[in-house]
């Protein structure tokens, strides 16, 4: 058990979870399809996983700290009992500490019987629709949002699990997509503005829902659709059917940084490939911002292929520069301040033999606080790099998220009060260049979808000022 405060400050975007449930036509081990799903979306959180299942009229569930892969070791998995709908999450957590009590699925009984929900995204109205609740009784054992929403939909539910959806999903404002499981049902959901991605898939037994299509192909489901913005997916034993929440925006508002950062780069979103996304970016980085350098990298792994994008367009070579541990994930602790400080070594080491006497182009996809990105620079010239130019997939992030991104305060950013040339001077580059919000938009043409770019301009589908916005609000 830890708590987030023993962490090194991120300079990285983070996002809360990945979802994925299975509703099948077979009585079979359907926990292994939603471990397969989860594997793929581990990518999206690495604190904690868990896999509920619906079997003979009873919800039987486990969960963890750590990576699925740990979690469900020694046997675990296969200790889940055999039914024919279940449901999984993994979380980095944005409302509530990172511990055991807060992992997900939440498992309840309600009106409707046995129920469990998980939720990737982050409502901004958590604290006063959880004081509503509390006036009437209600009892809650973690700190996350995610419970908030499964004892709003018992309470407000007339016995119709439906019915305490749609009206649970009229009061909740901010990012949700929601799997939610009873007995006979799997219900998926998305918010009115599609801030968080869903997606549908088929195989010739079952029904899948995930965060991402990456973990369809993990589960050889075919593609069916989005969940479309606003629509409440109802599958059981009739099949599939939709509801539309009342009062649906014309436009959606996706979160952009879905394609520069969260999704893996074989998914597809919303029509359009993440991986195209990525490469035009650095495509366009070329385009409008070239130095002359020996070889162009990207920062291991989100930013490798807008790098080979840059290298294409310019006829740089692509190199490796950087080497990743890719056994180090979001939940390696350091015990004291010096291995706090020099845990980037842990993660990433220089290829000096690739960069010495080299003028060497970094592509990141973003930069938050700067620390990350200062030690990068200063690595790649004690390993003998010539000149060390940045060049970044995105604009400067200029605005605090609460919409299912962990930044919290301007204090966490460095672009909140520095322009570009103050940013280059603070992490010791040659040079830096980011992409403009209308050049980012322009990676994303395909995308049958708009965009929420409240990270960069500060517009944001929800007036974020009227609520609180603590991850810890509720501890």
């Amino acid at each position: 058990m830890y708590s987030r405060s023993k962490k090194l400050p991120f300079d990285s975007m983070h996002e809360e979870c990945g979802v994925f449930g299975v509703y099948s036509q077979e009585n079979r081990k359907v926990a292994h399809t939603v471990y397969y799903g989860l594997y793929a979306l581990q990518h999206r959180g690495q604190e904690s996983a868990g896999i509920a299942v619906s079997f003979a009229d009873k919800i039987s569930y486990y969960k963890g700290m750590g990576l699925a892969s740990e979690v469900f070791a020694n046997g675990l998995l296969d200790e889940l009992p055999e039914g024919d709908i279940a449901i999984g999450h993994v979380r980095y957590s944005t409302t509530g500490a990172s511990q055991l009590l807060n992992a997900q699925p939440v498992v309840f009984v309600g009106k409707c019987g046995k129920m469990a929900v998980a939720h990737n995204g982050n409502l901004i109205n958590t604290k006063e629709l959880r004081d509503e609740m509390l006036q009437q009784n209600a009892v809650f054992q973690t700190t996350i949002d995610s419970e908030v929403i499964a004892i709003m939909i018992n309470s407000l539910s007339d016995g119709d699990i439906v019915t305490g959806v749609k009206r649970a999903c009229a009061k909740m404002k901010g990012s949700y997509a929601l799997v939610v499981m009873t007995c006979d049902k799997l219900i998926a959901v998305r918010d009115p503005y599609g801030i968080r991605p869903l997606s549908i898939g088929t195989t010739e037994s079952d029904v899948v829902v995930a965060s991402e299509t990456c973990a369809l192909d993990a589960v050889s489901a075919d593609f069916l659709r989005d969940v479309r913005p606003g629509e409440i997916v109802v599958i059981d034993s009739s099949g599939i059917r939709s509801e539309f929440m009342d009062n649906i925006p014309e436009r959606a508002k996706m979160c952009i940084f879905e394609y520069v950062y969260f999704a893996r780069h074989d998914s597809v979103l919303e029509g359009y490939s993440v991986y195209d996304a990525r490469k035009e970016a650095g495509k366009l980085l070329a385009k409008y911002y070239p130095v002359d350098a020996d070889l162009v990298s990207g920062v291991p792994d989100s930013a490798n292929v807008a790098a080979r994008g840059y290298a294409e367009e310019s006829g740089i070579p692509f190199v490796e520069a950087l080497a990743k541990n890719r056994y180090v994930g979001r939940t390696f602790i350091q015990p004291d301040q010096r291995q706090r400080e020099n845990s980037l070594n842990v993660k990433m080491n220089a290829l000096r033999a690739n960069i010495r006497d080299k003028r060497v182009i970094i592509i990141d996809d973003s930069i938050v606080r700067g620390t990350t990105m200062r030690k990068i620079i200063k690595m790649l010239r004690n390993a003998g790099a010539k000149e060390v130019h940045i060049r970044i997939c995105s604009p400067i992030i200029k605005h605090p998220c609460h919409l299912g991104i962990d930044i919290q305060t301007y204090s966490q950013l460095i672009g909140a009060y520095k322009n570009e040339e103050q940013i280059r001077q603070s992490l010791g580059a040659d040079s830096i260049h980011y992409l403009s919000v209308d050049q980012l938009l322009s990676t994303c043409d395909g995308a049958h979808t708009g965009f929420c770019l409240g990270c960069f301009n500060g517009e944001y589908p929800y007036p974020l000022e009227e609520y609180e916005t603590d991850k810890h609000k509720l501890e």
